[in-house]
């Protein structure tokens, strides 16, 4: 018996066909319509996989290709791939808004010759990428494994090598690499930037007043010059300082002419942007006698330039339990002296930062003989503070007599009560020029004072050591900026100054990356060790009992479905 299609199948298949169509036609035309359009949705409440504008703007104006080699290939303890994903994530997100973008991830161990594998380790590090000595647990077992967590970005000859794991050293391992993927995007655009400029902003470095020498600051200025163009200056051999977007004051020890001042103080007033690294006592670690020496005040004739501005250096300096150390002779084995590292607590270690992009997510910088910062009334300007000492510091006022026996005398913490002083400020607005209503000084070209000036930003850091790199007595070689000859440690001091400089300095506003926050949401260890069999169990049998019992139930409704229709 054959059986008929009666008219209500057959309209019902009719319309389930119209349907179809009418659908698919939807969606064709939906795809002509937007296959001319570039979107992508970004759901998570972070925005971990959104990249700036800035970087948008700096990928989609790539006018030659970029290749990008990541030394992150390899078997790596889970909570390390976290970095190694999300560089790999962040890269192709670059390659979304730029075709000149390529990038390779690369294993340093990948050959099974111990010989070429390390002279690979070597060309590694001369073309700037440190390893690290990893350290993870996976299990019950410990793992350590030496990795080189960089790139090297590269177009048309030219190199420029990338650090990705970064981030303060005091915190935990996952705070640290979580800072680190908050960092990548900057990084990455940073390298770019420095490779593809084409022309350089002017930096002067302002000297002749026993400021530091070219030695003691050989490699900030090495690394300012990737970026920039970096001059001497002598003020009294130029008229002005207009043809400059920047310039740098640090350490110094002379006075200024009033006519100096002027010059500096005009440049700011008309939009310059400057750095100042002053110090506030005159005293070094070398003038103090064995009998001790007393530490003065210094004027160098700036203070009531930066009193005008919104800030005041003051003449004090800052002690800190969380310090640095220096040898000590603390006895004598025969005719040889017998040194020990003791805490010297005039050199603190400042962890003190804030979460503008300058300070965020930096390592602990190194500071010597610093002195604590008041802010003053000045009306349009915007006060930051940048860095501060820690809660366990004490304020000494001067004149103050400073004897290295200072070292020896154990710590007494009812005396470290003056919590954190600032030392570093950072100021923006339209600054009133301190020559307002006074005459133009003597042997200046100007005739006009301008009193009112345009928008510009200033740094001023209580310590004019910031930028002073050590210098190997031997052999005369500067030393990398931040390296403690004593400890080993290299602390992030120019990590500070290049961020401080890009901030004064950056039009493209890439240094805002670094304000980027992807929140840590840690597991508890404990209840994941206590309640591991139970979850497994919930991830692995619930999903197949669930499928299970769905296809028990289909069945069952299914059949009775159809016994109903018999």
């Amino acid at each position: 018996m054959v059986e008929e299609t009666t008219p209500t199948t057959a309209s019902r298949k009719q319309r389930d066909i119209i349907g179809f169509l009418i659908a698919a036609g939807v969606i064709i035309l939906i795809n002509i319509l937007l296959s001319g359009q570039f979107f992508r949705l970004d759901l998570t409440e972070d925005k971990r996989y959104t990249i700036a504008p800035a970087t948008k703007q700096l990928l989609q104006d790539l006018n030659q290709n970029i290749t990008i080699d990541v030394y992150l290939e390899g078997d790596f303890p889970a909570r390390f791939k976290r970095l190694q994903n999300g560089t790999r994530e962040l890269l192709n997100e670059f390659q979304v808004h730029s075709d000149r973008v390529t990038f390779n991830f690369i294993n340093p161990d990948a050959s099974s010759d111990i010989q070429k594998r390390n002279n690979y380790y070597e060309q590694l590090v001369r073309k700037g990428i440190q390893p690290t000595n990893l350290f993870a647990n996976e299990g019950e077992k410990r793992v350590e494994k030496l990795i080189f967590p960089g790139a090297i970005i590269s177009s048309q000859g030219k190199e420029v090598p990338v650090m990705l794991l970064k981030g303060n050293q005091a915190a935990s391992a996952d705070e640290r690499l979580n800072q680190s993927i908050e960092g990548l995007e900057f990084e990455f655009a940073a390298g770019i930037r420095q490779l593809i400029q084409k022309q350089k902003k002017r930096i002067g470095y302002i000297e002749g007043h026993g400021e530091l020498s070219t030695l003691e600051t050989a490699d900030f200025i090495t690394s300012l010059q990737k970026n920039y163009d970096l001059f001497r200056v002598d003020l009294t051999k130029v008229a002005d300082l207009k043809a400059l977007d920047a310039i740098v004051i640090a350490k110094p020890l002379l006075k200024y002419s009033e006519a100096e001042k002027f010059k500096i103080d005009q440049f700011i007033i008309g939009g310059g942007k400057a750095l100042f690294l002053m110090d506030a006592v005159n005293i070094a670690l070398d003038s103090i006698r064995t009998a001790g020496t007393v530490a003065l005040p210094l004027d160098v004739n700036l203070q009531d330039m930066l009193f005008k501005y919104g800030v005041r250096v003051n003449g004090d300096l800052i002690q800190d339990i969380n310090s640095g150390q220096i040898p000590m002779v603390v006895g004598m084995m025969g005719n040889q002296p017998q040194t020990q590292m003791m805490n010297w607590r005039y050199y603190p270690v400042i962890n003190g930062f804030s979460k503008h992009p300058i300070t965020r997510n930096l390592d602990a910088i190194y500071a010597k003989f610093i002195s604590t910062i008041d802010t003053v009334k000045a009306s349009g300007i915007q006060k930051t503070p940048l860095i501060a000492s820690s809660p366990y510091s004490r304020v000494v006022s001067t004149p103050v007599d400073v004897s290295l026996n200072e070292a020896r005398l154990p710590v007494d913490p009812k005396l470290f009560t003056a919590g954190p002083q600032a030392v570093g400020y950072l100021l923006e607005g339209k600054f009133t020029s301190v020559f307002k209503n006074r005459p133009i000084p003597a042997g200046v070209t100007n005739t006009i004072v301008q009193a009112e000036g345009k928008p510009t930003k200033l740094i001023v850091v209580s310590d004019g050591d910031l930028i002073r790199n050590e210098v190997n007595g031997k052999t005369m070689q500067p030393f990398r900026l931040g390296f403690d000859r004593y400890s080993g440690a290299t602390f992030a001091n120019k990590d500070f100054v290049s961020n401080a400089i890009d901030y004064l300095l950056d039009e493209s506003n890439l240094i805002s990356l670094r304000a980027k926050e992807i929140k840590l949401r840690p597991l508890d260890r404990v209840k994941i060790k206590e309640e591991k069999t139970k979850w497994q169990i919930i991830n692995l049998v619930l999903p197949l009992v669930l499928l299970l019992l769905f296809g028990v139930v289909k069945y069952y409704l299914r059949k009775r479905k159809y016994a109903s229709a018999d």
